[in-house]
């Protein structure tokens, strides 16, 4: 059996579901069990919604089919395992320090000229979303873009052998959960678990400019790269020009150019872009195609989203931050055309462990020199404010958080003018959607 689990009783199901709210009749109901839940709390609520069966690892009393397995976690990788191996199609898996989401956005666009594609949604990069995903494919499905996060060892590894992909995107090896993982060399090594669950052969794409991935090689498998500044890459972005809400530039490939232009900013998206150019070229797209497709390229969620109100504009990057990823929207917003002034909004970036204080000074110091005014926020936020005024610079505001936003909205709604421009950029936690709400009702929206 494919979960290496005990059946109580025979029954057929359509889908697989780990959420009884959410549940469909006909659905077999995984009870999952985390930190602060328990799905086997939930079984009769899943049977009144009309589960046909139900996937347990402690034995429970219901009037439907069971599936006793030693854990549900594994047995639901185990099952989506199963399921992958019924779909002879292109699998792209991804993942990196930075860059995922954008990056499995970007190669669903490209894949999308020639195959129809299923990506994964919002944050279902985990042990838990990307097994419902791959749930998602059906006989219309003809190529797939897996994005898969981790915090620890063996995670990747585990929805790699999940996901069995065609081919692989390592983004860029950060600094994000070191405190979990040690070193960047510790993070290299839990990237590179992407190649447990990667078929034979395949090609593995790498950010040729990043020192931690641009000297590998292996010999049973191509390994292409994509990248701005390292004339070996293999597709290489130059010529870029950032406007005001898109970025230009030439992607070459076999000694031909390719002009892009992407509805977003920043040169970090250009990595993004080049990786998923490469993805869709080796996977059969025709570079015109590929190239054209990026320009259908929409922001996910708070991600780099440029919105220009009535006199003011917003860019929403409240999703995730790391040092990487923070320093990338601050050269993007210096770089940005402004009539007023550049302002940076800064919440703290969460789980770097002993690295967390010079990250933030580092950060801090970059700002003073991409913004004219600092809003720094959060417990860590004087690592920020400290660096930008070791830099020279005047303007800074700054909010431990203990009072919630409502200071730094006021400081905000008072000191911004008509013609600024305003990066908002925090790890998830830090929920800085909630301080830009109130900058929205002040200057009216343009939908």
């Amino acid at each position: 059996m494919a979960v290496g689990g005990k059946w109580e009783t025979d029954a057929v199901f359509s889908c697989v579901c780990t959420d009884s709210r959410t549940l469909t009749p006909g659905c077999l109901f995984v009870a999952v069990e985390g930190e602060n839940f328990d799905g086997h709390a939930f079984i009769r609520a899943a049977q009144e919604q009309g589960a046909a069966a139900v996937l347990c690892h402690k034995p429970v009393k219901a009037d439907l089919p069971l599936i006793l397995v030693k854990n549900t976690h594994t047995a639901l990788l185990r099952l989506a395992a199963y399921y992958r191996e019924k779909f002879d199609i292109p699998v792209v898996g991804l993942t990196g320090s930075v860059g995922k989401t954008t990056t499995k956005d970007m190669t669903a666009c490209v894949l999308e000229r020639k195959y129809h594609t299923l990506k994964t949604q919002g944050n279902f990069n985990n042990e838990i979303g990307l097994p419902l995903t791959v749930f998602q494919m059906d006989e219309t499905t003809e190529a797939a873009v897996l994005e898969m996060g981790m915090s620890n060892f063996g995670e990747i590894s585990r929805l790699s052998q999940a996901a069995s992909p065609t081919l692989g995107i390592i983004t860029k090896i950060g600094v994000s959960h070191m405190e979990t993982l040690g070193s960047q060399e510790g993070i290299l090594k839990a990237k590179l678990e992407l190649l447990d669950g990667l078929r034979p052969g395949a090609p593995l794409l790498l950010n040729g400019d990043d020192p931690f991935l641009n000297q590998l090689s292996y010999a049973n498998r191509p390994v292409l790269f994509f990248g701005v500044e390292n004339d070996g890459c293999d597709f290489r972005a130059e010529a870029i020009e950032q406007g005001a809400q898109n970025t230009r530039f030439i992607l070459r490939w076999q000694g031909k150019g390719y002009p892009v232009t992407l509805p977003t900013v920043g040169v970090h998206n250009v990595y993004d872009a080049a990786a998923a150019f490469g993805a869709g070229v080796t996977l059969g797209v025709e570079p015109e195609e590929a190239a054209a497709a990026l320009s259908d390229y929409l922001p996910s969620g708070m991600r780099q989203r440029v919105v220009p109100c009535e006199g003011l504009t917003v860019i929403e990057d409240c999703y995730n931050a790391s040092p990487d990823s923070v320093k990338a929207s601050l050269k993007a917003l210096a770089a940005m055309p402004c009539k007023g002034r550049r302002v940076a909004v800064l919440g703290d970036m969460l789980e770097l462990g002993a690295v967390s204080e010079q990250a933030h000074l580092s950060c801090g110091r970059l700002a003073a020199e991409s913004a004219d005014l600092l809003f720094a926020y959060g417990p860590l936020a004087k690592g920020y404010a400290q660096g930008a005024r070791e830099a020279g610079m005047q303007e800074v505001w700054e909010f431990d958080g203990q009072a919630g936003k409502s200071p730094l909205v006021q400081a905000l709604l008072g000191a911004l003018q008509d013609g600024d421009t305003v990066l908002f950029k925090a790890s998830r936690g830090m929920k800085m959607e909630e301080a830009i709400a109130p900058l929205y009702e002040r200057w009216k929206k343009q939908c």
